[in-house]
């Protein structure tokens, strides 16, 4: 099974053609093409170093669930509560490197 490691919104992700993954927010309207550089591209036996790119096609937009980020320091009468949603864009993954089908 073919995968590539793409890198985006400095985090980096296993991808295989057809999945669907969240990525940090990317600035594209719904259904637009984007492309990202291919870190590593393998296919079970032979692995390619960059070079390549991975098309996708953007989904949808969204926010993730929140989390509480909490700070207590003890017998200080100090507590902070906050909490965060960050966003993201979910693409489906089209194709890898420079294969057709």
């Amino acid at each position: 099974m073919a995968y590539a490691i793409i890198e985006a919104g400095g985090k980096q992700f296993r991808v295989t053609k057809g999945e669907v993954v969240r990525v940090p927010s990317i600035a594209a309207e719904v259904g637009s093409s984007v492309e990202f550089d291919a870190l590593l591209e393998a296919d079970g036996e032979s692995f390619n170093f960059g070079g390549s790119r991975v098309t996708a096609t953007v989904v949808e937009h969204g926010r993730g669930d929140k989390i509480i980020v909490f700070k207590k320091k003890r017998r200080k009468q100090y507590k902070k509560t906050h909490g965060h949603r960050q966003n993201f864009t979910a693409v489906r993954i089209e194709s890898i490197g420079g294969e057709t089908e």
